[in-house]
């Protein structure tokens, strides 16, 4: 059942796990507002959930997300949730990765998480409860070869939300990560279709990637949405500063 207070949430990434949580805090009674890089994605953010407003912002651009917060701030009375979600995943090792490469991960991955609270906490402390959900990933607590931007990137967030709890629990403001496993998302999708040989079946790859869990199969993204919606409402009052792994058991897996 849709909660019936009218809310305030502000979700990053147009695509995805940022769209799949949009729809489900919409759905919860939210009002959304969905922010995004890439035009594409935001054209089909907007035609997908029209109950969203879908703002294009760089989040690692911290004049753009300044003027984004000043604009919110003019026209909303406060904010209860603030989910950080966008984010890049590029591939590489110490060799490969070059200073331009981990200048752009850690900006967008981690200045990005930072721009939006940084700019919006005025908003989020007028709520008196509000929720910070940092996306991070099973990469920050495990990594594979060839992540090293990206892997040093999520475990950062973990440090980040610990710390930014610490201090925001004055204000009475909430800061929790999610670290997911392999969700099925049009990028991962995108990496089945680039991992495939010319002759083979992504969907093949992507049951491999689903193998590689425990339970067998990747996660979706109302799974995910599910458990924002919990720690963005009143039933998860006592968690802050925590990290929630959803990941089919993968983090607990031994590799042989």
């Amino acid at each position: 059942m849709a909660r019936s207070v009218e809310k305030y949430a502000v979700v990053t990434g147009t695509a995805g796990i940022g769209l799949g949580v949009a729809r489900r805090l919409v759905r919860d009674g939210f009002a959304v507002t969905l922010c995004g890089v890439d035009a594409q994605d935001n054209s089909a953010a907007t035609e997908a959930l029209p109950e969203a407003a879908v703002v294009e912002l760089d989040v690692s651009d911290d004049r753009a997300v300044a003027q984004f917060a000043a604009s919110l701030i003019a026209r909303i009375p406060k904010l209860d949730a603030l989910i950080n979600c966008a984010g890049i995943q590029p591939y590489g090792t110490i060799e490969t990765t070059t200073p331009a490469d981990w200048q752009r991960v850690i900006g967008v991955n981690l200045g990005g998480y930072f721009n939006m609270a940084h700019f919006l906490y005025p908003l989020l402390k007028k709520a008196g409860a509000a929720s910070v959900v940092n996306f991070a990933s099973v990469q920050g607590h495990r990594c594979q070869n060839n992540v090293l931007g990206y892997a040093t990137s999520k475990g950062a967030i973990h440090a980040f939300t610990r710390a930014l709890a610490v201090d925001a629990a004055r204000d009475g403001i909430r800061v929790n990560s999610v670290s997911p496993g392999s969700v099925r998302t049009p990028l991962l999708e995108f990496a089945a279709r680039e991992l495939t040989p010319a002759d083979g079946d992504p969907e093949a790859t992507m049951q491999g990637f689903g193998d590689a869990h425990p339970v067998g199969r990747v996660g979706t993204t109302q799974e995910i949405a599910a458990l924002v919606s919990y720690l963005t409402g009143p039933e998860s009052a006592f968690h802050t500063g925590a990290d929630f792994v959803i990941d089919g058991g993968l983090n607990i897996k031994l590799g042989v």
